[in-house]
């Protein structure tokens, strides 16, 4: 406390408001904070208790969502925090300062911190029977008051006791305070008058909207007109950081931190290369010796070199840091991508069922690289432009005086602010044009693919008008895009030499007046030029992360979605002993209200062949797919050997299990490694076995390449029978203990089928198999015949008995006996008609 000397200074008495042409110092900062202090603690206080006593927590959907009302809560930290600031700097001089500077910076800070809680409480909570907008009177008068309060400074312009000389250090820093207060005060009072984080209307006339204005599409709080791709910043920027930092790779952290140094050397650079461009003016001027001249020249053009051109884009400190960062760019693309890879295998059936692959693909692919794109463009573009002005404010304050600070501190304000918020607006424009030239290319693309429809009713005239509208739209869309890039521009332009212009005729008038030397000219302008050239492509830069998050959106949703079918966390592996399968009470349904399985009750003994049958959508394959586990069970119970199956790890029971689709889907890969897919582990002997008890390796053989003949596309070059025969000598190589067969020779013809079905019987022997079946014929050896009705089980037993009760699979087996006979018939018939027809033809010839 022996830094703080009498209350006021000197000069200075609390009784005297008037002292040297404008207010006593000590008066003045006695009465604002006391003033300031007494509306933000008692009425607020009181305002506090009225909101938590009678109000009601707002509904989430309610609030709207603000960027203003984030810059309401910085500008209020900031504002607090300056006042902390100045007292720290007060102590650090070591000189005595006045007691009323302590109570000035406690008192403001106490009443700051209160109307930061305020502005909070009023977002969280609302009075019900309040039918105003917009924030209370404690605040908005709280926020008049002290931007008010600041513009009393002005009272005093003439008063030596106040900082508009700006002789001393201390009366610089207390200007540069005031700018804080002044530039955040005002901003708040004018924000505040807005309410950005409150609802528009009414919080009553919301909770009582008629849900058809929803439905509408009138929005609850008049927000904008699309979602701002900024919306969630914080949660995507958590998100990126990990991918950012190489865990588990020492080389790569020391890349990064190597990296982040660099980025501070430009910073550095950036900094002397006006410094020593100044020092070689002034020795000129001087006319120093050769030996100190040729030295300055020689650091300066280093510099340069380190630097690049003007903006250290090409330097060669910039070209080190881009070289070593590619490593680190690598690590985020590989990372990502199998990630996200890894994510998507991880997902249902249910969820692959309906996804579109070309959307996931260029979700991935755009996704991945806009990860970079802001990697890059935040961490070596942004920040440092952001650190470049600020060092080049503190530099000017400290090394010429507060005016050139201000100067440069309100030219980046206004060409930031004016960038961001004319960017923002344009946006929409250009998604409407984005949306034009996609409607006149698809009626382009649509009209001559239709083109034969076109001329059948001579429309060829309406379709060239048509396509004309469309490009009309698409121009004037066109226009308004690059009219408000051409405006941005030249508001960009304005700011800049406005900015140029005012600092070079202030510096310009201190170097007549023997103040500064002619190489403090060329410093300004070299800085200020070398400032604003990465200020130019700040536009461009702010555009491109703002696309890279449009574009990550897309593979954030990816991220977000939900594994359905998790193991248990205390999961373990599946003990197959013997091979009983259960299905005790089962209930299923895909969509909620539409049960596919009603109460399915069976067991299927060690080694025993269970056939399921029945009408399509009877519930068969989801019986299969439910003891595959691609779907967890709504009720009831599947027991392998006496355990639940949602219970053990899905790979243990997934590697006892061998399935045959009935759709099945190959690698664009060749046929051996189509089939040793079964297990990858496999002998090129084995998987030429398994082909053998397929009854496909013949065929194979048959090829020109052998078993290294392509597939192609989703096994597109075989024929479904080749397709289906390689699935089961997949099956076959991974020797299975459960073989689950889902139509398995539905695609096979008559021969064929029954090639195949030796070859299963041999495979399935001892072993439990569940056969889905369209063709009666194929099963008629099962051990157990299910047939499936409307998701219950409505018959049961063997072939002969279940013919002997004469019901469903009676009818069944004699409709297909039916089928079959005709179908032998029509064939036969066929064959015989050429016959028929020979005599008549050479009749007619003769």
């Amino acid at each position: 406390m022996g830094l703080i000397g009498s209350y006021c200074e000197d000069s200075g008495s609390m009784s005297e408001a008037w002292v040297e042409a404008g207010l006593s110092p000590c008066f003045y900062f006695t009465l604002v904070p006391t003033v300031l202090l007494t509306l933000s603690f008692f009425f607020g206080a009181f305002h506090c208790v009225c909101y938590r006593r009678y109000g009601t927590p707002m509904e989430p959907k309610y609030i709207p969502r603000s960027r203003l009302y984030s810059l309401q809560l910085c500008l209020s930290v900031l504002l607090l925090l300056q006042f902390l600031g100045g007292m720290v700097w007060q102590a650090a001089q070591g000189a005595a300062f006045p007691g009323f500077v302590l109570l000035y910076g406690l008192l403001s800070m106490l009443g700051w911190a209160w109307a930061i809680a305020l502005l909070r409480l009023e977002r969280q909570r609302v009075l019900v029977r309040d039918r105003t907008r917009g924030h209370s009177t404690v605040l908005l008068l709280f926020w008049a008051v002290a931007f008010a309060a600041e513009n009393l400074a002005f009272v005093s312009w003439t008063s030596p006791l106040w900082w508009w000389g700006l002789e001393t250090v201390e009366k610089q820093v207390d200007f540069g305070l005031w700018l804080v207060r002044y530039i955040g005060t005002g901003a708040l009072f004018f924000i505040g008058l807005k309410a950005p984080g409150l609802p528009r209307r009414p919080y009553m006339l919301l909770i009582n909207e008629d849900e058809r204005d929803v439905e509408n599409g009138q929005p609850l709080l008049g927000g904008e007109e699309s979602e701002s791709t900024w919306k969630g910043f914080g949660k995507k920027v958590r998100v990126l950081v990990p991918y950012m930092w190489p865990r588990g790779s020492i080389l790569l952290q020391g890349l990064v931190l190597l990296c982040l140094c660099l980025l501070g050397l430009e910073r550095v650079i950036n900094v002397f290369v006006p410094i020593y461009s100044k020092n070689i003016v002034n020795e000129l001027s001087d006319g120093s010796k050769w030996n100190t001249l040729a030295t300055t020249v020689c650091i300066y053009v280093l510099l340069k070199f380190l630097q690049g051109g003007g903006a250290g884009a090409s330097g060669f400190v910039s070209n080190m840091r881009s070289f070593l960062w590619i490593r680190v760019q690598q690590y985020t693309n590989r990372v990502v991508q199998v990630r996200l890879f890894s994510h998507l295998h991880s997902l249902s059936l249910r969820w692959h069922l309906g996804r579109r692959t070309g959307d996931v693909l260029r979700s991935i692919d755009r996704g991945t690289s806009s990860i970079n794109s802001l990697l890059s463009y935040i961490v070596f573009s942004i920040l440092p432009t952001i650190a470049d002005i600020i060092i080049a404010i503190v530099y000017f304050i400290s090394n010429f005086n507060a005016w050139f600070g201000l100067i440069i501190f309100i030219c980046m304000f206004l060409y930031l602010t004016l960038t961001i918020i004319i960017t923002e607006w344009r946006t929409k424009y250009r998604r409407d044009m984005n949306t034009q030239d996609n409607n006149a290319k698809s009626k382009a693309v649509d009209s001559l693919l239709n083109f034969e429809t076109v001329k059948y009713y001579n429309a060829e005239n309406y379709e060239v008008n048509r396509f004309q509208d469309a490009i009309l739209k698409y121009q004037v869309s066109e226009w308004k895009t690059n009219a408000s890039l051409a405006f941005l521009n030249q508001t960009q332009n304005l700011i800049i030499g406005c900015g140029l212009l005012a600092g070079s005729l202030l510096c310009a008038y201190f170097v007549t007046e023997n103040k500064f030397k002619v190489g403090d000219y060329v410093l300004f302008g070299t800085y200020i030029i070398q400032l604003y050239t990465p200020l130019n492509w700040f536009g461009t830069y702010y555009r491109m992360i703002q696309n890279s998050f449009i574009d990550m959106e897309s593979m954030f949703k990816l991220f977000t979605e939900e594994e359905e079918v998790k193991d248990d966390v205390n999961a373990g592996n599946l003990l197959f002993k013997l091979g009983k399968v259960e299905f005790e009470n089962v209930h299923f349904s895909y969509t909620d209200g539409k049960e596919i399985l009603k109460d399915i009750s069976f067991t299927v003994m060690p080694g025993q062949t269970v056939a399921l049958i029945g009408q399509s959508g009877s519930g068969k394959s989801t019986i299969i797919r439910l003891l595959f586990r691609f779907y967890d069970v709504n009720g009831g119970c599947i027991r392998i050997d006496g355990q639940d199956i949602s219970k053990v790890k899905q790979t243990s029971l997934r590697a006892h299990i061998g399935v045959v689709p009935q759709d099945t889907v190959l690698f664009n890969d060749n046929i051996r490694d189509n089939i040793r897919y079964g297990r990858i582990s496999a002998t090129d002997q084995e998987v030429e076995e398994a082909a053998m008890a397929a009854d496909i390796h013949d065929k194979i053989l048959a090829f020109p390449e052998g078993y290294d003949t392509q597939v192609g596309e989703r096994g597109l070059k075989l024929s479904g029978g080749e397709k289906q025969r390689v699935a089961i000598a997949r099956t076959i190589l991974k020797a299975p203990q459960i073989i689950l067969l889902d139509e398995a020779t539905s695609a096979l013809d008559t021969q064929t089928e029954r090639n195949i079905q030796a070859s299963l019987a041999k495979v399935c022997a001892n072993r439990t198999t569940i056969v889905v079946a369209h063709r009666l014929s194929t099963i008629i050896g099962a051990d157990q015949i299910l047939v499936l009705k409307e998701g219950q089980i409505a018959e049961r037993g063997r072939h002969e008995d279940l013919l002997a009760k004469g019901g469903l699979y009676s009818d069944m087996w004699l409709k297909q006996q039916i089928q079959e006979s005709d179908s032998a018939s029509d064939t036969e018939a066929k064959d015989r008609q050429p016959e028929k027809l020979q005599p008549a033809t050479s009749h007619k010839s003769h």
